[in-house]
This record gives structure tokens, C-alpha cells and sequence, in this order.
């Protein structure tokens, strides 16, 4: 795997799929390895995806002061990529808690973004929080499925403070539109994918200040793609509409029966929605 020096010495790596005009991916989790997000449901196809390990994820190492896994001070990790490529604006592809670092780099940087696609997105960088009553909305639209009975049980006892390790494997099907296969064996791979100390760090008190980061981005002139799943509760559309309206040039589109990992549930609609965004 390629790897470059971010601000402070530590060497992170990324993976590069496809050919083509490059688009930075920045994943979730947080803290995720980047592996989970694979070819995005063929949008390498299109693009080259340069697939970034967050540090202390995936092949990047981890950072002698562990305060840098918070999200704001990753930003600069970013940028350390776009010197590395040698290129003059990004394109920005983020997901889920990737979104965070994604927005708070655009404020930081907005004349090195090209174009930014959030795709259900985190948003606590804007002020904007996912609370019980999406996800119960959400959850509420699956009652159909062969699973939630169970499930939803499992998430009642994770909402009282009573959750098992056992509720939050039980939880897993409400993130996926679809609970087949590949789902399945996605979300087991997710454990063994992620830096827990990093991820309780990513947040920690000072990553985020919502009013200074709207205020710069007031004037962001790249265009936003916000992405969301019509049966995801972190974001629910209406959510993902209020942040696609912070950003000037900001759009909102919904998967239908999506959840939160969108190129899994129909990668033909995901791939010809980003890349009909990108150009």
C-alpha cells in the first residue's frame, strides 16, 4: 500500500481502485479501515477511489500522541494527502463519521475542494445530531422483515442502557436495506476493522465547533451531494436535507429502501448517482 507522512511524522496509508480522475474516500466507523467501503459498488469503475486509512486504522500507523485521533486535528491529514498526490483541489467522497472530518476540511480548505459527496453522513461538525425519535422512525419501517421482532427488542434494551453485547450484534440488520448475504458478512467484518481507542477519541471535547464551522462555510462555493437511505435513522432524509442546506450549491438525494452503507443495498443507483454528481 502507498503511504505518506501526515503533519506530524505519522505514516499513513491508502488504496487506490480504478483509473482516472482521483477521488478521496474517507471512511467511517469511526476509525474504520477503509477496506469496508471496497470498490463503492463499482464507482472505480469510473473514478480512481484513493481509499484513506484514518491514522491508527488499517495499514496506517498509529500516532505517537493519541489526542491526534480527534477529528479536528485529522484535517490536516487530509491536506498532507492532497500535497502528497500533487494535485490542486480534491474531490471528496466521506462516509458516515468520514463526513465529519470531510465537512471540517472543507472549512479549513475550501479552495482545495473540487467537490464534496457526503454519503450518510455524520453531521455533530454542523450542530446537527441523530436522536432516538429518527431512529425509532427508522426502525418503525422495517416491521415487515423477518428480523424485527427480535431486533427490535434488542434495541429497546440498548435505548433503556440495558443493551448486551449480544442487542448490538442483534441491532445490525437496521443499518443494512437489505439483510442478505453480503450484509451479513459486512457488518461481521466491522469489529476486527476498528481502532476503539482512536474512535472514542474521534469526538472528544473541542473536535467540534458548529458555529465558526457554518460561518466559514457561508461562502462555500464547491458543489455537495448529500446522500441518504430511505430507511437509515443516522441520517434520516429530513436530516440530510437540513445539512445539504448549510452548504450554497448543497442537494440532497434519497435511496429508496437504502440504509446506511447505500452501494451495498443497490450499487447501480449509488455508482450513477455519485458519478452523475461528480461529472
Amino acid at each position: 500500500m502507498p503511504t505518506f507522512a501526515a503533519f506530524d511524522g505519522t505514516q499513513l496509508s491508502y488504496d487506490v481502485i480504478g483509473s482516472g480522475r482521483p477521488l478521496i474516500c474517507l471512511p467511517g466507523g469511526p476509525a474504520r479501515a477503509s477496506v469496508y467501503l471496497g470498490d463503492l459498488g463499482g464507482l472505480g469503475a469510473q473514478r480512481r477511489l484513493i481509499r484513506l486509512d484514518l491514522r491508527g486504522s488499517g495499514g496506517s500507523a498509529a500516532p505517537a500522541d493519541p489526542a491526534t485521533y480527534r477529528c479536528d486535528r485529522q484535517v490536516g491529514d487530509v491536506e498532507a494527502l492532497r500535497e502528497h498526490l500533487g494535485v490542486e483541489q480534491i474531490d471528496v467522497l466521506a462516509h458516515s463519521a468520514g463526513g465529519d472530518l470531510a465537512v471540517l476540511y472543507a472549512a479549513r480548505y475550501p479552495e482545495r475542494v473540487a467537490s464534496l459527496a457526503l454519503i450518510t453522513p455524520s453531521a455533530q461538525a454542523l450542530g446537527i445530531e441523530f436522536t432516538e425519535r429518527d431512529r425509532r422512525e427508522a426502525a418503525g419501517l422495517r416491521m415487515g422483515e423477518p428480523w424485527f421482532t427480535e431486533a427490535y427488542g434488542a434495541l429497546g434494551r440498548i435505548w433503556t442502557g440495558r443493551g448486551t453485547d449480544a442487542d448490538w450484534e442483534g441491532v445490525r440488520p437496521f443499518t443494512y436495506g437489505r439483510w442478505d448475504a453480503a450484509a451479513r458478512a459486512h457488518a461481521a467484518s466491522g469489529a476486527a476493522q476498528r481502532n476503539a481507542d482512536a474512535a472514542a477519541r474521534y469526538a472528544a471535547e473541542g473536535a467540534f465547533d458548529p458555529e465558526s464551522t457554518r460561518a466559514a462555510l457561508a461562502g462555500f462555493g464547491a458543489p455537495v451531494l448529500v446522500l441518504a437511505g430511505e430507511v437509515d435513522g443516522g441520517p434520516r432524509p429530513r436530516v440530510a436535507g437540513e445539512v445539504a442546506r448549510v452548504f450554497p450549491r448543497g442537494e440532497c438525494v434519497v435511496q429508496r429502501d437504502g440504509g446506511h452503507f447505500p452501494w451495498l443495498d443497490d450499487a447501480g443507483w449509488f455508482v450513477g448517482a455519485v458519478a452523475g454528481f461528480l461529472g
